[in-house]
């Protein structure tokens, strides 16, 4: 099989849970007129966000994969997820309530608290000369080990009510209603897929390291810190939108290595729709598992998460042997 038929492949699956999730679980009594609004209020947004989301989170991971050749990286190494949820603690933890530009307080302080980590990880890798990429990771995670503390810290010093609410954000979930969130997560992921696609080239040439990258013209430290930006917006936005929904981005990209190669022209395009398709069908099962109740979407993707970085682990360790 061609990689053209397999991204076809992967495209029909993946459009084939989005056009089925939306109908499943509309089987109460209820008139024909509210089973409309439930389709065309709530349903289809809410898979619309999740695609786009679960694609920007899993085409995220793949650029750090590539950006650090390391298969562990995420798009929550570099601290962005845990800068995005303390913002969105402190938020919560002093009652704050406020909109801005039709932006919801939550969110607009978890994509504050985003901004901050980047800016401290990007400031602390100029801080001096010749900082390397295990360099930068590492000041990720221990960026990334400190907010996590302040969380708790924040959690902590919270009320009962105030404490399940961030426990449940942290959780990371998908109950949108309405477009206005999708539209405002759209050019984030938009604007980071048309950068990777146009810099896909660079992506396979970092992949293959630094002295060929440079040999062949690629300007190795510019996109890498370009594409680091892009890609910490992106998840940042999604991050802000539904809170930290871990693994996905370290999923998919290395299934799609294993169904697609390690090409980025077509690495790409396999990515964002298996991306999408996973987190939509990850969100149908949160949704119908314990129906009517709904588990948070984080929770199920983490479950799935666990073993595969496991088996990741025991693969890289069988390789290296």
């Amino acid at each position: 099989m061609t990689q053209s038929h397999r991204l076809l492949l992967i495209t029909v699956l993946s459009l084939s849970v989005v056009l089925l999730s939306p109908l499943l679980g509309i089987d109460h009594p209820v008139s024909a007129e509210i089973k409309r609004q439930i389709m065309f209020e709530i349903r289809i947004p809410r898979v619309i966000f999740a695609f786009v989301a679960g694609a920007g989170l899993a085409l995220c991971g793949m650029v750090f994969q590539a950006m650090f050749n390391n298969p562990l990286a995420t798009p929550f190494t570099l601290g962005v997820a845990s800068g995005a949820s303390l913002g969105a603690a402190i938020y919560v933890s002093l009652g704050l309530s406020f909109s801005l530009l039709g932006i919801d307080g939550t969110s607009f302080s978890a994509f504050l608290g985003a901004l901050i980590a980047i800016s401290i990880v990007y400031g602390i890798s100029h801080f001096r000369q010749g900082f390397s990429t295990e360099t930068l990771l590492l000041t990720g995670v221990a960026i990334s080990f400190f907010f996590s503390s302040l969380i708790l810290f924040t959690q902590y010093l919270s009320n009962v009510t105030d404490s399940f609410r961030i426990l449940r954000w942290l959780m990371g979930e998908l109950s949108i209603v309405g477009y206005q969130d999708l539209m405002q997560l759209l050019p984030f992921v938009t604007l980071c897929v048309a950068v990777i696609i146009w810099l896909s080239r660079e992506l396979n040439l970092l992949m293959a390291g630094d002295d060929i990258a440079l040999s062949r013209g690629v300007a190795v430290k510019q996109t890498r810190y370009l594409l680091f930006f892009i890609t910490s917006l992106c998840v940042g936005a999604i991050v802000a939108l539904c809170g930290p929904i871990g693994f996905i981005g370290m999923m998919v990209p290395h299934i799609c290595r294993l169904i697609i190669g390690s090409d980025h022209r077509w690495l790409t395009p396999a990515t964002l729709m298996f991306g999408g398709g996973f987190l939509v069908f990850c969100d149908t099962i949160a949704r119908l598992i314990i129906a009517p109740a709904e588990i948070p979407v984080g929770v199920i993707t983490t479950l799935l998460g666990g073993p595969f970085f496991l088996w990741l682990l025991i693969r890289i360790r069988s390789k290296t042997a």
